[in-house]
């Protein structure tokens, strides 16, 4: 059995966590030893009292310890560390694998989904992308990924690096679409709720196509009437200068420069 410790109480320590204790129900391939927190109560509604931690010298003898915490505390957080030449990997999908404190092997565990406190998530869809200084670390890592998630990949901090700008693109930007679709209809007393199997459509046709074939709509049309309508109504400067971008964007898609 891999024994694992989690440092950190945020959301993706939460979902981790709640991983790794359904894994155990099932199969018992990873048992979590230990979580460190700062604030022991933030975890209590998932561990008991003992198996959680606030001082880095009562960190038990594991296998792996997972940083979750913040981009900007990755750093600190791996240099207080008080044990040398143990297997130490962070959760990022930015951070690079060198960020953290050489006097222990490091290593990536970088599950890719967006992470909401109260949001139940499915494990075994969600990618683990992971990356080792050593081999026989990796083929550790792999076995942890693989025993929560059927979605394991080795992915080194540049291609992570892409993945993380890609994810930003597919995911923050289109919800952010999606906020500006809500106001507009908000604006004219439309249920959004009448987007919702829109939504759910395109989201869907990505799995059998590419989003290149995928593309509909004036602006792949080149619909240079209802593009000039669509113009004329959004009155909102923002609205109408991203509308404008993108309507571009699609229409300059696969020429020559």
């Amino acid at each position: 059995m891999t024994k694992v410790s989690i440092i950190g109480s945020g959301n993706v320590a939460q979902h981790l966590i709640q991983a790794f204790q359904n894994q155990t129900v099932l199969n018992s391939q990873i048992e979590l030893v230990q979580v460190f927190a700062r604030n022991k109560k933030s975890l209590t509604h998932l561990l008991d009292s003992d198996s959680i931690t606030s001082d880095y010298v009562q960190l038990q003898d594991v296998d792996v310890y997972i940083i979750a915490v913040s981009d900007d505390a990755i750093a600190e957080v791996s240099a207080q560390l008080p044990f040398e030449n143990q297997l130490v990997v962070h959760t990022s999908g930015t951070v690079s694998l060198e960020t953290l404190h050489t006097k222990n092997r490091r290593g990536v565990f970088y599950p890719l989904q967006t992470f909401s406190k109260d949001k139940a998530v499915n494990f075994k869809t969600i990618p683990i992308c992971l990356e080792a200084e050593h081999e026989k670390d990796l083929e550790t890592l792999n076995q942890i990924a693989s025993a929560i998630s059927d979605a394991v990949y080795e992915i080194n901090s540049e291609q992570r690096k892409a993945l993380h700008v890609a994810a930003v693109f597919v995911n923050n930007f289109v919800n952010h679409l999606y906020q500006m679709g809500n106001e507009i209809c908000d604006n004219n007393n439309v249920p959004f709720e009448i987007l919702k199997p829109l939504i759910q459509e395109t989201a869907n046709k990505i799995v059998s196509l590419s989003p290149k074939e995928a593309q509909t709509g004036p602006a792949k049309r080149n619909d240079i009437t209802t593009i000039e309508a669509h113009q004329q109504f959004l009155t909102d400067k923002n609205q109408s200068t991203i509308y404008t971008i993108l309507t571009q964007s699609i229409q300059n898609n696969g020429k020559k420069l």
